[in-house]
């Protein structure tokens, strides 16, 4: 270990506030922090371009903190460097309503970029941070000026690696050549159950190689190797690099560095008391030396790096101002001023055709006319292009072009949703991605870390139900529906043609402050005429699709390819509403009055029908209602077999409604 001592010095503050943080909290994980404090303090002080002053600088560098646990190592570096963030927020680690919850949470401390704690998401995000800028850069920049210039860092544990996301996430990363792309890997060799070489002796190296990254390796503790290894992984423009960095946890504390004890729980006053001995620091719990401060602070070689690149951005203004304003607009995540309006004009030449397609096409069909309006798309799918129906016309892959608008993730379901997490966070992009909706459980939390970060990620998901048929259970989603609809900040559509399959498309993307689903059918739908005020209360999630004939008796209730199923026991019964629900989030955020004029609550004859799980929809039709849909596995038949055998009928919904109403 080479590192001199005034450097180590700079590295120990934040070791320091982790012990404290973490102590004062008692909760929390000092390990990690302490043994990459000397990988930290190269690359923050003297390779991360970033502005304390301006933590949403357009081109600043991303940092992603994989191994979130270690969340004070992150904490302690922004306070250091300047970020709003005080002593008295570390202070306040892992306490209600800070600034500084356990894991980095997005929105919380200023310079945080992304929410990391499960593990192995972070090192997806940082591949969705590197293919944005990648792309956008190909987009955007000029042979004589550079806009969209920065790379991504990541740290990340051995946990990340043992997760199978990051195996998903790596190899795409190598495949696409993501160059600016930088990880440090915290080569410990302890998890929470002790020493890891029991259950987890991978080659890394030899692993990473195969998927066609540069591969270093670095004593974690020596800031020259790791100074030398962060210049050779940034001149390496074709390849991503790891840097294999072998560290100790806990380092600087006698008793506990190396092992697992200090790896999820504080050191112990009297361990803090010898740590600080070990280090040579004297200075009381959270205080800092004004030399160490001084050392680290960023703030004035932040305003210089972005007031370097805002000349650059005003030469690219004033030579080429309609990219330029282009880019701005991206970045702000406005959409086009003019979209709502010709979102709407195809919304209505959708009703004006009155086409009977499965909603999977219509979806397509949609794209079609959106794809256009919308640079910003950045589409993909696992490996299902050409059944998810994501394709339009204008599609290229970033693969043969890197300023393209597509992605062919391949078979990644769970590394494909968290990189279009980094898309979105990183920004000049609206991610939409797909694959069928019995494989969103590969990507299940990916989609809610999408809705706790409230980012704009459209996720599509098709062959929605037993309606596609000869595949089989295990192909035929039940309760997936029900668990996107419990997903909190999540919109769920189910779209039961291609007027509210347009409808839900416009909703999702003009959305700003989450994510939303879109679920989509394998068969064709039957189209449903509505009037000028249907269309505009479609988009309002809950709408009366048919009106009662004579006095109101009964309600049905029902979603996709089943509101059909409800129109035909319509024509059958009298005094029966038809409320078609594709999203049922977006109708209850409706006001109450609404929401009344659409489920009066005196009618308690109420039927919904949905081919899938019914236990989402009790809360709508009460103990007096029923239910019909799914309560058990699917079965391999064709689709109308399945149909008939599970009891999802016309002829169920009218003896439901005639059960409810004698």
């Amino acid at each position: 270990m080479t590192t001199p001592l005034n450097e180590r010095r700079i590295a120990n503050a934040i070791r320091v506030l982790a012990m404290d943080a973490v102590q004062q909290a008692n909760s929390g994980h000092p390990g990690a922090p302490m043994g990459m404090a000397d990988i930290a303090d190269v690359v923050w002080r003297e390779f991360l371009n970033h502005n304390p002053n301006n933590p949403q600088w357009a081109n600043r560098d991303r940092f992603v903190l994989s191994n979130g646990h270690g969340s004070m190592l992150q904490y302690a570096l922004l306070h250091l460097t300047g970020y709003d963030l005080s002593i008295e927020d570390l202070k306040q680690f892992r306490q209600l309503h800070s600034k500084t919850p356990g894991h980095p949470e997005y929105g919380y401390a200023p310079g945080i970029e992304t929410t990391t704690g499960p593990l192995g998401q972070g090192i997806a995000n940082a591949v969705g941070f590197a293919l944005a800028e990648k792309t956008l850069a190909a987009q955007f920049n000029k042979d004589d000026l550079k806009v969209v210039d920065h790379f991504t860092y990541c740290f990340l544990g051995d946990g990340c690696l043992m997760e199978g996301i990051s195996h998903e996430v790596c190899s795409l990363a190598g495949t696409l050549q993501l160059g600016k792309l930088i990880a440090y890997y915290d080569d410990n060799g302890i998890s929470i159950d002790g020493e890891v070489e029991g259950w987890f002796s991978d080659d890394t190296e030899e692993r990473f190689k195969s998927y066609g990254w540069q591969v270093l390796r670095v004593d974690g503790h020596d800031a020259d190797a790791i100074r030398q290894a962060t210049v050779e992984a940034k001149a390496e423009t074709q390849k991503p690099t790891i840097i294999i960095c072998k560290t100790i946890i806990g380092l600087g504390s006698p008793n506990k560095q190396g092992k697992e004890d200090c790896h999820g729980a504080p050191l112990g006053k009297d361990e803090i008391t010898l740590t600080r001995e070990a280090l040579g620091w004297t200075e009381e719990a959270f205080v800092i030396p004004a030399d160490v401060y001084a050392a680290w602070d960023a703030k004035a070689k932040g305003n210089e790096a972005e007031a370097a690149w805002n000349e650059v951005f005003a030469q690219y203004q004033a030579k080429y101002p309609t990219e330029a304003a282009e880019l701005l607009r991206r970045i702000s995540g406005d959409l086009p001023a003019e979209f709502s309006a010709q979102a709407d004009a195809f919304i209505r030449e959708t009703n004006a055709k009155a086409e009977t397609v499965a909603t999977r096409k219509a979806s397509q069909n949609t794209l079609q006319a959106f794809g256009p309006l919308l640079p910003e798309l950045l589409g993909g799918s696992a490996d299902l292009a050409g059944s998810n129906l994501t394709l339009w016309k204008g599609c290229q892959g970033v693969q043969e072009n890197p300023a393209g608008n597509y992605v062919y993730y391949g078979v990644r379901e769970f590394g494909m949703t968290a990189i279009a997490n980094g898309v979105a966070l990183h920004g000049g992009f609206i991610p939409y991605v797909a694959t069928f909706l019995m494989f969103m459980e590969y990507a299940r939390n990916a989609v809610r870390m999408s809705a706790l970060m409230k980012q704009r990620v459209i996720h599509v998901y098709t062959h929605d139900s037993i309606g596609l048929g000869e595949d089989g259970p295990t192909h035929q989603p039940i309760e997936q529906i029900a668990s996107l609809r419990g997903t909190p900040n999540l919109n769920t559509w189910r779209p039961a043609d291609t007027v509210e399959t347009a409808i839900a498309w416009k909703s999702a993307l003009e959305r700003k402050d989450g994510p939303t689903a879109l679920i989509f059918s394998r068969q064709n739908l039957p189209f449903q005429t509505r009037t000028e005020e249907q269309i505009q209360n479609a988009a309002k999630g809950g709408y009366v699709l048919a009106q009662e004939k004579g006095e109101l008796k009964a309600i049905i209730i029902a979603t996709g390819s089943e509101v059909s199923l409800a129109m035909e026991a319509y024509a059958q019964l009298e005094g029966v509403r038809v409320v078609s629900m594709p999203c049922a989030e977006e109708f209850m955020k409706q006001d109450a009055a609404y929401r009344e004029a659409v489920l009066p609550a005196h009618i308690r004859a109420r039927v919904a029908v949905e081919a899938a799980h019914v236990d989402y929809w009790w809360k709508f039709v009460g103990l007096d209602g029923k239910v019909i849909g799914m309560t058990t596995y699917g079965e391999s038949a064709p689709a109308k077999d399945l149909f008939q055998f599970f009891g999802i009928t016309t002829e169920a919904v009218v003896a439901a409604v005639k059960e409810l109403t004698a």
